[in-house]
């Protein structure tokens, strides 16, 4: 897992993460000085685009990820609708919002029990008070906890079924809409779905209603909650200081989750000690430091070329997403944050750390199982699903979408009726990023930045990592 010469120490392949990862860290006094992400898989998904029907970008992008499949799919049929100039039916869209949402919260789920808890079971923890009640429930392959999770989530995924027909690597979200109208059948069923799972979020993961977690509006408030599994997260999170952990800039970034015809679901825009507004023309990204030829682009001006020498200063195939010149924090916070929740805004005050990130997460999970619920309650089995469009010869559409771990984009440009340009900018490339052509570093390379280094597995800094849930494999394209 580690390696180490005088000051620098080299972790990875890091297990329990979607993809390759490596971190490098300089060491001074016993703290991170630098830090440098590295994403060391080349996969070339934008590539395999170029020259092909606009429509394989449905078929051909959901195979970048297998655990957030519905979210390139999502932003696919919106850049291809853009192109094509439809918008989904109200209805379409509402179904849309659902699949892509249950998809979320599985991820957030099995982030929460498979990827971050069980660092808290292991060995170096021994002695701490909570630490025999860790074991019992987030043991890997063997905690209580992490059992009834996967069977809670085999059945919300039940709503995929329903709707999407399978999963991963659905057609079913295009760009009008959705291939199949629910009937009354399939809301009674996806109703009963819903109900079986908040029963298991209010009786195992919350230890409540999901009403009294949502309408927490402080930390105070939110470290006085002792029930359920996250009671015992956040016993864990004030015995070790979490919050102080891994601390980030405050600038968080959001696209927008589950648009409807009278906006999305969670808002969009971006925050940085206030709400601003969105403006995505102001979205470069910079590959000084990633092993690409070119310059900093726009998506819309962007390349993928491979830089086969690989040479310093570059240390990473994932480029350096910035807005407006600032990197920008992505994920479930950084969109309650946006929305405007007050218990989010309040946990990023500062720079929300570990505990924040994992809090937002749980927070996001709760609210939206009381949207999918508004969704399911509003299905109209004599709507429209689908609006048809025909595929142009020459334009260009954008997709900007919410994935479970952040902001997530692609930008399509037809020409000649082919794929002329396919740009993808996922949430992982935003928090990953490595450093830009002013040595600015990006996210998580931020937050490790003064982080103690102990411990055979170096675990603060794995904590700090997994608070921001890599998928690895959707970073580099």
């Amino acid at each position: 897992m580690t390696s180490e010469t005088g000051a620098r120490l080299v972790l990875g392949p890091f297990n329990r993460v979607e993809g390759d990862l490596e971190v490098t860290l300089e060491i001074a006094d016993g703290r991170v000085a630098a830090a440098r992400v590295n994403a060391p898989l080349y996969r070339g998904f934008e590539r395999m685009l170029l020259g092909r029907d606009p429509r394989d970008a449905l078929v051909i992008t959901p195979r970048i990820c297998g655990i957030c499949s519905i979210s390139q799919s999502a932003a696919a049929a919106r850049a291809l609708g853009a192109a094509m100039g439809i918008v989904p039916t109200p209805a379409g869209a509402a179904m849309a919002a659902l699949i892509h949402a249950a998809e979320n919260v599985a991820d957030h789920l099995t982030h929460f029990h498979l990827f971050f808890m069980p660092d808290f079971a292991r060995p170096d923890y021994a002695g701490r008070a909570w630490h025999s009640r860790a074991m019992a429930r987030f043991t890997a392959m063997e905690g209580g906890a992490q059992r009834s999770a996967i069977a809670a989530r085999a059945e919300l995924l039940h709503v995929m079924g329903l709707l999407a027909g399978k999963w991963p690597h659905t057609l079913a979200i295009q760009p009008g809409g959705v291939t199949r109208a629910p009937g009354l059948r399939e809301k009674a069923r996806l109703g009963a779905t819903l109900r079986a799972f908040r029963r298991y979020l209010e009786s195992v993961l919350f230890g409540g209603p999901l009403e009294d977690f949502v309408a927490l509006g402080s930390v105070t408030a939110l470290m006085g909650w002792t029930r359920g599994d996250v009671g015992l997260f956040l016993e864990i999170a004030a015995d070790l200081d979490l919050a102080a952990l891994g601390r980030g800039s405050g600038r968080y970034l959001s696209f927008g989750a589950y648009q409807q015809e009278e906006g999305p679901v969670f808002a969009a825009g971006r925050w940085d000690g206030g709400l601003l507004d969105l403006d995505p023309a102001a979205i470069a990204e910079d590959p000084s430091h990633a092993w690409m030829l070119g310059g900093v682009a726009h998506p819309w001006q962007g390349e993928t070329e491979p830089d086969e020498t690989m040479a310093a200063p570059a240390y990473s195939w994932c480029k350096a997403p910035r807005l407006a010149g600032l990197g920008q924090e992505v994920g479930a916070l950084a969109r309650q944050v946006v929305d405007g929740h007050q218990l989010a805004r309040a946990l990023a005050q500062g720079g929300g750390g570990v505990l924040a990130r994992v809090a937002g997460r749980l927070l996001e999970l709760a609210r939206t199982q009381m949207a999918m619920e508004k969704l399911v309650v509003g299905i109209d089995p004599g709507a429209a699903y689908m609006a048809r469009g025909t595929l142009p010869g020459a334009g260009q559409g954008a997709g900007l979408v919410e994935a479970a771990r952040g902001a997530l984009g692609h930008w399509m440009r037809i020409e000649d009726g082919r794929i002329a340009s396919y740009q993808i900018i996922a949430p992982t490339t935003w928090n990953f990023s490595p450093r830009d052509a002013a040595g600015v570093p990006g996210p998580l390379e931020a937050a490790l930045e003064g982080v103690t280094v102990e411990g055979p597995g170096a675990i603060a800094v794995q904590h700090v990592v997994r608070s921001f849930d890599p998928c690895m494999v959707c970073t580099v394209h």
